[in-house]
């Protein structure tokens, strides 16, 4: 009998993915924007001459590179295609699709981490902002302090994003619901509407306007000088290309990068000969150590192993990555539940709850039974547990080998019952009741969870009754991994690479947490930052 359930209920999942692509030519698809500077990389130069050259146009990327443009010639190389024009990208009602939507060339590329969980990486102009549940909430302002950096040109760069992509959600009666769930189980106080990061409950914002389109960081080009910028698509880096200069010190100096167009040609961009510019690694918490460790920069080892001619023994590049861990409870609804991300959430020390509806959900939480089904979901704020990151191979485009040593630590573990036993709460209160089929206990909602499939762990039969067990077996992720080029060890305060000249790290591999529930406003203002802090000579602008 459950065995044929769960047939039921991937016959009825896969019935909905068909009927998706069925008539995604009718979805909105988001006209581009008069971007003459975006280009494909087949039709770039062999050879190309810049003041900055950053890899990956992502979500501190585009930022990065549109503000740096205001001075400088500047060039963006994006493994990935455009965001516009692409119905999976900007529809909301496409978010899960989006995801499940795998080829070489998808906005999604999956990985499974070597702890057997399933996560997935940008492959956009745009970056995460793309694939992402559009959640916007900023760094607190000890966060932002906490990363080095001016608390007013901070909140200045937040606002200048939030001009073009954040809107105020309109909360669906489930979300509703669940803020008022999150209150009653004592999450307080009620913030109500705000981009801040504070204790209790609140609303956020959202990347998705009111006709449920997404915006992405690519957006921000906008701001761009379209004169002084190039954006190349389809731009795979290969290496950074590396000299010696012998003056008073001899020093490393990265003066160019190799990259790769579509169709497997080779083509080189360098820094101009007369430019105090730089190289600037905007690829991403997997992308950016990746490419150092393929550049020869990074333990000398492990490079080795692989025949990489060692250019800087950097044994830190790789190590201290992290991962937020995710825990799901599943919701079954009796009333149908407008598809919506993320809108509102619950903020405790140590962990943040947050919700998600959608069709493919509800289907797989019973199929036609169902009229609808949610998922409260928990993730964990600062996690102490660390893993490391590793080349599998020589090829840029493959993902490297990944290891987040989930709840190695054992306050994690703590955390994660901890921040279970509210997500319990906040389901059996009177706001969530409507939604809930009265005979279903919580006890009963974590065994339902727990039959269903998430990752490649193995289970335990206590999966259904203890909640450690559960966190250890049942983890996911919300794509929220960072570090590997952390500040401090392998970058500085200022995001340059130690022990390299003209060479500097500005995403997420360089953050040892998470900031923020959610980290891309923590990003894009990170871009829009160092682009304004670079262009001003380092010195922070007085007004």
């Amino acid at each position: 009998m459950e065995s044929e359930s769960k047939r039921k209920l991937t016959s009825v999942a896969a019935a909905a993915i068909i009927i998706f692509f069925c008539f995604s030519g009718f979805c909105y698809a988001q006209n581009s924007p008069p971007y003459g500077f975006v280009k494909n990389a087949a039709d770039a130069p062999r050879v190309s001459y810049h003041d900055y050259i950053i890899v990956g146009g992502g979500t501190a990327g585009c930022p990065l590179a549109a503000t740096l443009s205001e001075r400088f010639d500047v060039l963006v190389l994006e493994r990935g295609g455009s965001p516009y024009g692409n119905p999976n990208v900007s529809n909301l009602a496409s978010f899960v699709e989006n995801l499940a939507y795998l080829t070489p060339t998808s906005p999604a590329q999956r990985f499974v981490s070597e702890d057997g969980v399933i996560n997935t990486r940008a492959r956009c102009l745009g970056g995460g902002t793309c694939i992402n549940a559009g959640f916007y909430s900023r760094a607190s302002r000890l966060e932002v302090m906490d990363m080095g950096l001016n608390p007013k040109l901070a909140d200045q760069s937040f606002r200048w994003v939030e001009r073009e992509l954040v809107f105020r959600p309109q909360l669906t009666e489930w979300t509703s619901a669940f803020r008022a769930g999150l209150l009653e189980a004592g999450v307080t106080p009620d913030n109500g509407f705000t981009y801040e990061h504070l204790d209790g409950t609140k609303v956020g914002g959202t990347t998705f306007d009111p006709t449920g389109h997404r915006h992405t960081a690519a957006d921000l080009l906008k701001y761009a000088d379209p004169a002084r910028i190039t954006v190349l698509l389809r731009a795979t880096a290969q290496r950074i290309l590396f000299r010696n200069v012998t003056g008073q010190h001899k020093n490393l100096q990265a003066y160019g990068v190799v990259y790769k167009d579509e169709a497997g040609n080779i083509h080189e961009a360098h820094l101009k000969g007369f430019s105090a510019g730089e190289i600037i690694l905007s690829a991403g918490a997997l992308g950016s150590p990746q490419l150092l460790m393929l550049s020869g920069v990074g333990p000398a080892d492990h490079l080795k192993s692989f025949g990489i001619e060692v250019v800087l023994d950097q044994p830190i590049v790789g190590h201290g990555i992290a991962d937020n861990p995710l825990n799901i409870f599943a919701v079954p609804s009796p009333e149908p539940l407008t598809i919506t991300s993320a809108q509102v959430v619950g903020i405790r020390p140590g962990y943040y709850m947050e919700s998600l509806t959608g069709s493919l959900i509800a289907a797989l939480l019973g199929g036609n039974s169902l009229q609808g089904g949610a998922v409260i979901v928990e993730k964990l704020a600062k996690p102490l547990s660390r893993g490391y990151l590793r080349l599998k191979n020589l090829d840029p485009e493959d993902n490297p080998s990944v290891t987040y040593n989930y709840f190695a630590e054992p306050d994690d573990l703590r955390t994660c019952v901890e921040a279970l036993q509210t997500v319990m709460r906040v389901i059996d209160t009177q706001a969530l009741s409507k939604f809930r089929y009265p005979n279903q206990t919580v006890e009963y909602l974590q065994a339902l969870t727990a039959s269903l499939v998430v990752n490649n762990r193995a289970r335990s039969a206590q999966d259904a009754t203890s909640l450690e067990q559960y966190c250890r077996d049942l983890v996911l992720t919300i794509y929220h991994f960072h570090g590997g080029c952390e500040v401090g060890k392998v970058v500085d305060h200022e995001y340059r690479v130690i022990g390299v000249d003209g060479l500097r790290v500005i995403d997420g591999s360089t953050f040892s947490f998470s900031p923020g529930t959610n980290p891309q406003a923590t990003l894009m203002m990170l871009g829009r930052y160092m682009g304004v802090l670079i262009g001003n000579g380092g010195v922070e602008p007085s007004d």
